[in-house]
């Protein structure tokens, strides 16, 4: 009998029980995917490609960089090449790197080639979706020159913050990675681009706060 394919055994693992959540976003940790895959094929093997020019585990176009990372199972290597980002999923700019953006980068860049083999691949479906658009910051000009709402004359809100956006789920990843600046300066920070509601504010501020 014909043995199944690599990627056909592993996109059927049953990863239900591993997926991980924050904010909207459902991800399987690279811990979990390693684990998981050396265990369906214990001769895997992972390769963070240095640059041969540095020595160093990253590349640079000279502004930004992206890591290497390929995952050889069954002589079959998968290449996935990432660029370093923030919580905003923008590329960080190289004079403000550190060697834990490029670690984060790594693990990540590793769960997506796995992904590439099979396991848990419908985990990144959308990702190469538009990023988020903000309210640009309205200067102070008078009112015959102010930005208007079209049907009423007045001046434009901000746009509320929902639960259900894209905009939130980066939003809660901004909480996360900053809740050492504290509650009150995180809100304010939001609120120069989004109205909350109050149940969100109270969301944000317990995620911060706990």
């Amino acid at each position: 009998m014909k043995e199944q394919s690599v990627f056909k055994t592993l996109s059927d693992v049953n990863i239900k029980d591993k997926i991980e959540t924050k904010g909207n976003v459902k991800y399987l940790s690279w811990s979990y995917a390693w684990e998981i895959l050396k265990a369906h094929y214990p001769q895997a093997k992972r390769v963070v490609y240095e640059n041969p020019s540095t020595g160093l585990n990253y590349f640079t176009d000279g502004n930004t960089a992206y890591v290497k990372v390929g995952v050889e199972v069954e002589g079959i290597e998968n290449i996935d090449y990432l660029p370093i980002m923030d919580f905003r999923n923008q590329s960080i700019r190289l004079d403000k790197l550190t060697s834990m953006d490029v670690n984060k980068a790594i693990q990540r860049s590793t769960a997506k080639a796995i992904a590439m083999h099979g396991l848990g691949l419908q985990l990144w479906t959308g990702e190469d979706m538009p990023e988020m658009t903000t309210a640009k910051p309205q200067a102070k000009v008078s009112s015959k020159t102010q930005s208007a709402d079209a049907e009423t004359g007045e001046p434009k809100e901000l746009p509320t913050l929902m639960v259900n956006s894209d905009d939130y789920q980066k939003v809660f990843k901004y909480v996360q990675d900053n809740a050492a600046l504290g509650a009150e300066k995180v809100i304010k920070q939001i609120e120069r681009k989004y109205k909350l509601t109050t149940i969100i504010k109270k969301i944000l501020i317990k995620e911060i706060t706990k």
